[in-house]
């Protein structure tokens, strides 16, 4: 398993001291800690900006300036906003307010900046100092996707597609008439199985694949907004567990030709379209085609010029569910990398085109989170968390032998960009006592990493007496390790017995605790140490990152297992001289909401007081594809349902809980709340409730402080 005695030594008996009592320190506001916050930026550990990768150089953006550097030698500065404001100028274009989003490539060895401004899109030569390339937008365009092989863009709008060309010029490329289909969206199936974007350029830049989406089955839902002086409907698409879906086809635009031709998918209705890979010659199309019960996957084959389908390469089944996350990545045209979980753990698997397996390249676990291949293509690139599940680190792993080597040094959790050539990468790392380190280094030859920046630690300047220690405790099942993080004040006394608050989240595909700057901590966490509690988080069973065992323990009975461990947690936290078993509370958002409904109403003599924002109460009301991968269908899992449903619950409240959701949540739907509302007056409870207008899923902005402010509120009134 994993090195537990490591981590327990290292980061049990580890309380680190977060700040030092400076001469002129000050306490921490929420103005400072909450994302939106005044101060918020004084907290965030220094950081370079828009650093990337030009061919083997790197740039960023420092000032009024881009800078470049070569990974072993000096800095220089590339090109100023004064430069390319003479070059708009010259083009009959407004000058830049400040230097815009960046994307860096390299040409016949030069530097090409591309970036966005008004209603066009520019590349510069920088050494040259010329634009080369001129694009033209609308207002409206979205989800730009560009090809150096076209030295074009595509993009949405609506409902067709655009292809903005070099030379300015702006042309239709599909379009449909019918109100509820999209072209090119980004949000098929709800964004899940990894899917980020709706459109994908060919290999040689000659055509297109996308996505079109059909919602007309799907009944509208209505969210209202406010803001106008008499309110006005906003109905947006949401497709509940057990109700009709949207279909999807997938399109293959020729650029040439101009003309479009579907992939021959047969009826799509049950069915989701996942991780499309186009061949290295371009002339097939392979996607990971998941049923809608979710439990199988084929990989199928399609024809790319007449869209006919040519092979199912293999199947893939399971007990609890498949979720495909990551495109093929081709070694030739005959040979590909899969990465699967179906030996239990995320990995990387050598298959031939005609569906057979030749090896399974990694194994262990451990999961492979990213993969890159190599440019001689003997080798791949992982990012992986073999070292630990609190930590992400770069391998290097050979295709032939299976041979790993870590190229990351530090422990910690590693944002790695690699350069063209696959020679040289970025790091970007932190760890519990690195607040950030910016490193350049050669992938596979020896020698000293170069480091660009190695952040302060930006609290030392704070008196914030607390500290945040991180450890394990065993699950439910007596077997497992479970990682926590707890802030607290630096003192404690075992005769003045303080608050605890369980701040959980425990749902899928999130993880609270790992080794990233002071355990990846939470800012209201530490403002709440201040104030004399202690704040416990721990990724019970169910969360990410640790394999497909440990996740889908929670399968179709969601907020069993996750409620067990938290419990163990509770038990944890009662054994501590210093915490006051009477006053436990909790708090949650999203997944985190519904379990802190979970933990109040299933446990409602052990914890005080509850605040849970954005709550699912009933897993019916929540959308198909994440709902019915872990629930099923209200219709096949009636006890799943019916053991997860919070609204037939609200009886058992005793403690005071005050419930916060967004009135045009597009995510988890307001109902949620509403519904939770008037079951508690059935059941004859009394919870709070407050409600943020205008805002979606979440409180973001300056209005995040107000909601933190009023959670904080809340627990010094009634905890």
């Amino acid at each position: 398993m994993y090195n537990i005695k490591k981590v327990v030594l290292l980061s049990v008996s580890l309380i680190i001291s977060l700040f030092t009592m400076a001469q002129n320190s000050k306490e921490l506001t929420l103005q400072h800690l909450m994302p939106g916050g005044k101060n918020y930026s004084s907290i965030v550990p220094q950081n370079i900006k828009q650093l990337q990768f030009a061919g083997d150089r790197y740039i960023y953006v420092s000032g009024n300036k881009v800078v470049v550097g070569e990974p072993t030698g000096s800095e220089t500065t590339l090109i100023t906003k004064a430069d390319i404001d003479i070059l708009l100028s010259g083009a009959k274009a407004d000058t830049l307010k400040m230097l815009p989003q960046i994307a860096a490539s390299e040409e016949n060895g030069n530097v090409m900046l591309r970036f966005k401004h008004k209603n066009k899109a520019y590349k510069i030569d920088c050494e040259a100092k010329k634009i080369v390339s001129e694009y033209c937008f609308e207002k409206g365009d979205a989800q730009a996707e560009y090809s150096a092989e076209a030295d074009a863009y595509v993009s949405t709008k609506l409902s067709a597609m655009y292809l903005h060309t070099s030379d300015g010029k702006r042309k239709e490329m599909v379009k449909e008439k019918a109100k509820d289909v999209s072209l090119g969206s980004n949000y098929v199936h709800r964004n899940e199985f990894g899917i980020e974007k709706g459109m994908f350029w060919s290999p040689k830049g000659d055509a297109v694949a996308f996505y079109r989406m059909d919602e007309s089955k799907v009944k509208d839902y209505p969210l209202v907004n406010i803001s106008a002086r008499q309110a006005q409907l906003m109905n947006i698409k949401y497709p509940m567990a057990g109700m009709n879906s949207h279909t999807v086809k997938v399109g293959v635009y020729n650029i040439k030709k101009g003309k479009t031709v579907y992939l021959k998918s047969g009826k799509t209705d049950e069915r989701y379209f996942t991780n499309i890979s186009w061949s290295p010659k371009g002339d097939k199309i392979y996607i990971l085609e998941v049923n809608r019960g979710q439990d199988t996957c084929n990989l199928v084959c399609y024809n790319a010029k007449n869209g006919a389908k040519e092979s199912v390469l293999f199947t893939e089944t399971s007990e609890k569910y498949t979720e495909p996350e990551n495109p093929l990545i081709f070694i030739s045209d005959t040979e590909f990398i899969y990465i699967s979980r179906k030996d239990g753990f995320r990995h990387a698997y050598l298959y031939n085109t005609q569906g057979e397996e030749i090896k399974q390249i990694t194994s262990g676990e451990w999961e492979v989170i990213e993969a890159t291949l190599s440019a001689d293509k003997k080798s791949l690139f992982v990012m992986s968390t073999e070292a630990s599940p609190m930590q992400r680190n770069l391998y290097s792993v050979n295709i032939e032998t299976g041979e790993r080597v870590r190229i990351t040094k530090d422990d910690g959790v590693h944002n790695v960009q690699i350069s063209s050539s696959n020679q040289y990468y970025l790091d970007n790392y932190s760890n519990h006592s690195t607040p950030r380190v910016v490193k350049v280094g050669a992938l596979l030859a020896s020698g000293e990493d170069k480091e660009i920046l190695r952040a302060k630690n930006p609290f030392d300047k704070f008196d914030m007496p607390v500290v945040i220690e991180n450890g394990t405790i065993i699950a439910d099942d007596g077997v497992t390790p479970l990682y926590y993080r707890m802030t607290r004040p630096s003192e404690v006394d075992s005769t003045k017995k303080l608050p605890a608050i369980v701040y959980v989240y425990g749902g899928p595909h999130a993880q609270q605790v790992t080794d990233a700057f002071m355990w990846n901590y939470r800012g209201w966490d530490i403002y709440m140490a201040q104030k004399g509690y202690v704040v416990f988080t721990l990724d019970n069973r169910g969360s990410a990152n640790r394999g497909l065992a440990f996740e889908s323990v929670t399968h179709r009975q969601l907020g069993t297992a996750e409620l067990a461990d938290q419990m163990k947690g509770v038990e944890f936290l009662k054994s501590l001289p210093y915490i006051d078993g009477e006053r436990l509370g909790v708090h949650g958002w999203s997944f985190g909401g519904f379990m802190t409904l979970n933990m109040m109403l299933n446990q409602s003599d052990v914890f005080k007081v509850g605040v849970a924002g954005g709550a699912v109460t009933d897993w019916k009301y929540y959308e198909i594809m994440y709902g019915e991968r872990y629930m099923g269908t209200p219709k096949n899992n009636p006890e799943g349902y019916k053991k997860s449903d919070m609204n037939s619950l609200s009886g058992n409240l005793k403690g005071r809980l005050m419930l916060v959701h967004c009135d045009t949540d597009p995510v988890v739907v307001w109902q949620h709340t509403l519904r939770f509302l008037e079951s508690s007056i059935d059941n004859g409870v009394y919870p709070d409730y407050f409600v943020y207008p205008g805002h979606g899923h979440n409180v973001i902005g300056s209005e995040r402080v107000h909601l933190y402010e009023k959670i904080t509120r809340y627990f010094d009134d009634f905890l």
